[in-house]
């Protein structure tokens, strides 16, 4: 099947939205790029906000190219914003700023009861937590960790912190948690030794250089869970929601889109409902393991 709307997607405006964000301004990738991903024709611009798993300018460089490209399939000007730390993006996505959202199944919880975002696609693939080792460390079982310094994301990363430490907790195994940021920090702070093991997820592990994986050994992982959505605040008419939707799910079914949102950590996307796939997760008694975000 034909997409004809996604042949009109412009490498070379991605190339130049790339250059003026990874080389010309990079303390704005961090904050907020003001270039216009999509159509920019359109009567106003819409503020779509990453967690930022990883180091700013890969987050731009994944998703700079999805977003032109529902961009210009809906006739809409998306603007990327990247926060500089997880706990900058949950005050952002608490306090309602983002009117699209890619966030982690917790997260979307926390704000379908403060703000309301409704979650619209996630990635088909469980989402699993992990628990990474150095792979000649002679750590064999999570009691083992037991006193331990662990490296952790941020708090509140719903798999890689939260479900983990709480599993760790329940198992009376206690440990000192590091909050290192972005995923790619927990992996390289294991390398170097800084910590005995650490907490991410299962796709970003994935998608780490073969010789990083190589070195790692997972020593534990949870249980699946519906992957992170991306979510559309209220305020965004209801008809752009369902356009929106629809064009995340038409480009994967492209040659072009697979390659794209596989970067994006949604090679597979499929339509999500909070009652179904979200709420659940309010029964599983994480909330004491939860931190108001701090800036």
């Amino acid at each position: 099947m034909r997409y004809p709307v996604f042949a009109r997607f412009d490498a070379a405006c991605v190339f130049a939205s790339l250059y003026l964000a990874l080389v010309l301004l990079p303390s704005q990738v961090q904050a907020q790029s003001a270039v216009c991903l999509g159509d920019a024709s359109a009567s106003k611009p819409y503020v779509v906000s990453v967690v930022p798993q990883l180091p700013a300018s890969e987050t731009y460089s994944h998703w700079a190219p999805l977003l032109e490209a529902i961009g210009v399939a809906t006739k809409q000007c998306f603007i990327l914003s990247i926060s500089k730390s997880i706990p900058d993006f949950e005050t952002e996505l608490l306090a309602g700023t983002p009117d699209f959202s890619y966030m982690n199944p917790y997260h979307q919880v926390m704000v379908h009861r403060r703000q309301a975002y409704r979650p619209l696609v996630a990635d088909a693939t469980p989402l699993t937590g992990i628990l990474v080792v150095r792979r000649d460390s002679g750590i064999n079982k999570i009691e083992d960790l037991n006193g331990k310094s662990l490296a952790f994301p941020s708090p509140n990363a719903f798999a890689a912190s939260l479900v983990t430490r709480a599993i760790l907790s329940q198992r009376g195994i206690d440990i000192k948690p590091i909050y290192v940021k972005t995923h790619s920090n927990v992996y390289r702070s294991v390398l170097q030794a800084d910590v005995v093991a650490g907490g991410a997820i299962n796709n970003t592990l994935l998608r780490e250089p073969e010789g990083l994986q190589a070195q790692l050994k997972v020593l534990f992982e949870t249980a699946g869970y519906r992957a992170h959505p991306f979510s559309a605040h209220p305020r965004v008419p209801a008809a752009l929601q369902e356009s929106v939707r629809k064009a995340f799910m038409a480009y994967a079914g492209t040659e072009a889109g697979k390659a794209v949102m596989n970067k994006a950590q949604m090679p597979q996307p499929v339509s999500v409902d909070y009652g179904r796939d979200y709420l659940p997760l309010e029964q599983m008694k994480i909330e004491s393991f939860v931190e108001a975000p701090k800036r």
